[in-house]
């Protein structure tokens, strides 16, 4: 029997395509970059299936150019990269991969919160450059950590894991979301409250919300008015959740102390002006970058494809 034919579109761990070639003909785009939309379009064309990243817009035309595939399996928890309806009325699944990545994301936004609280990278960069003295009392003065008020936005699986690991700071949690999580309240603490109400009481606030129509710019110039003055905003979940040019705005005049972000609205681009602010953490998009987690987003990957190839329920499908 002729092996199933897998078009993988960027390199991924080993052990994810060594799983693949099990049972696959297995093409891997060689160069460690986005595929061009031409490159796309034609490399997905007479595969069985796909395995896709967030970076790949999966369209209308990539799935007619990719016709015959049974799955794209997006390397990702999130897939706001692919059309979904369109997948659906071609008879492509579409999987993801959550869970494995959970506490890896909420791990990378706390050391965003402590890195903008307490100044962590204008600092090195200050003792780099020679500039360092001796003990100063005024000497980069951040923000305290333990017994504030955290905020987040998003008790799913990644808001309810960061806000579980604030109990060892005594913190206070409040949290927004379309509707309330009894078991991270019960385990934590924390307070079901109104969008308002987080923003203008909370000391550091945390984005773990998807990127949907009424998420776009779920914080923006209004929002930032409202938060406190001293208070840092950290984002790990979806650029485009923030307006950028405004957060931009609220950093240079101080509305609000500071951000930390791992995404941004129109990624790989930043948003005029960010990269002179000392007062913003900002990282290349890394949150679920540790070896132990790319590669069981990998291997979880792959067995949603073996799945769909064998005709069986992938364990990841979206799309149902």
């Amino acid at each position: 029997m002729p092996k199933w034919n897998v078009y993988v579109t960027r390199m991924i761990p080993q052990p994810a395509i060594e799983r693949l070639q099990q049972h696959c003909e297995v093409t891997v785009n060689s160069e460690d970059r986005v595929l061009t939309r031409a490159e796309l379009l034609r490399e997905v064309a007479g595969r069985d299936a796909v395995l896709c990243l967030l970076t790949d817009t999966i369209d209308v035309a990539v799935l007619d150019a990719a016709k015959g595939a049974k799955i794209f399996a997006n390397y990702a928890v999130g897939y706001n990269n692919i059309d979904l309806q369109a997948a659906s009325d071609r008879g492509i699944l579409i999987t993801n991969t959550p869970g494995v990545l959970t506490d890896t994301t909420a791990e990378l936004a706390w050391a965003l919160l402590f890195a903008v609280a307490r100044r962590v990278v204008p600092a090195d960069q200050f003792t780099r450059a020679g500039r360092f003295e001796g003990w100063g009392p005024m000497l980069f003065l951040g923000q305290d950590v333990t017994g504030k008020t955290l905020g987040i936005f998003g008790g799913g699986r990644i808001g309810s894991a960061f806000g579980k690991k604030a109990k060892g700071f005594e913190m206070k949690l409040l949290y927004c979301d379309v509707q309330r999580n009894p078991e991270f309240e019960a385990e934590t603490g924390a307070e079901y409250v109104t969008k308002e109400r987080l923003l203008r009481e909370s000391d550091f606030v945390s984005l773990h919300i998807p990127l949907l129509p009424e998420t776009r710019h779920f914080i923006g110039a209004a929002e930032l008015r409202l938060m406190k003055p001293t208070a840092i905003l950290i984002n790990t979940s979806r650029g485009p959740v923030i307006d950028e040019a405004a957060l931009v705005d609220a950093l240079w005049n101080r509305t609000i102390w500071g951000a930390g972000l791992d995404v941004f609205e129109a990624e790989p681009e930043l948003a005029p002006g960010l990269t002179e602010l000392d007062n913003v953490v900002i990282l290349p998009h890394i949150a679920s970058a540790t070896i132990a987690t790319r590669t069981q987003m990998g291997l979880m990957a792959a067995e949603n494809i073996l799945a769909a190839l064998r005709g069986e329920t992938p364990p990841n499908w979206v799309n149902r």
